[in-house]
């Protein structure tokens, strides 16, 4: 491994930088868009059960809080309502939404950066293919005074073929996983949102009339 990336020259050490930070934004987003981290699928059941007479006490609120960005959302709505009993219902309604915009945008977390990297790798290895194409055209420039390099010229292809490559193996999976990740997210968002809409006309019953 280390002779290929000897071959390939300085300009596959950006791609490798790009490569280790792909591949822990990927493993950072498995970990995060699981399931119970983000939206469990028993948490509103859960949530009305606990209230459904009163707003719960504010432990409660906070365990569930604490349990997953559903949950945060659901926890905004029941503090609201804790602090105003007599809250209106659009104010309520706007309280859930900010909540869920706020988990919307935290789902979205390193997405451009994975988004960066598979944008930016095809890039950098053309980048590297020009420089290799350069090598091999100054060895051939030198055969006009009759001094051929051919190490000169293998060590110009070696860099154009290798950064080439590179740069695809890097790109292709970031944007595969970028694919992934989003199709995963916008899932998770409409699941956060049908979720708080039944859960915004569970609370609007729990409220006090002026």
């Amino acid at each position: 491994m280390f002779s290929i990336i000897q071959a390939a020259g300085w300009p596959i050490w950006p791609l490798l930088a790009c490569s280790v930070l792909a591949l822990a934004v990927v493993i950072e987003r498995f970990l995060s868009l699981r399931m119970e981290q983000v939206a469990p699928p028993k948490l509103v059941g859960e949530a009305m059960l606990v209230s459904r007479l009163a707003v719960p006490s504010r432990e409660i609120i906070a365990q569930l809080e604490a349990n997953s960005m559903l949950g945060r959302v659901l926890a905004c709505g029941l503090q609201a309502l804790s602090k105003n009993p007599r809250l209106s219902e659009d104010d309520l309604r706007s309280t859930l939404e900010n909540g869920g915009r706020e988990a919307a945008h935290e789902l979205e977390r390193y997405m451009a950066v994975l988004a960066t990297i598979a944008s930016a790798a095809p890039l950098l290895g053309l980048l590297g293919t020009v420089i290799g194409m350069i090598e091999i055209f100054s060895s051939q420039g030198a055969g006009v005074t009759g001094t051929d390099n051919p190490v000169q010229l293998a060590q110009g292809i070696s860099i154009a073929l290798y950064n080439t490559a590179f740069g695809l193996m890097v790109a292709i999976p970031s944007l595969i996983f970028w694919r992934y990740f989003r199709g995963r997210i916008e899932s998770y968002v409409l699941q956060m949102e049908l979720a708080t809409e039944r859960f915004a006309r569970h609370l609007n019953s729990l409220r006090q009339s002026p």
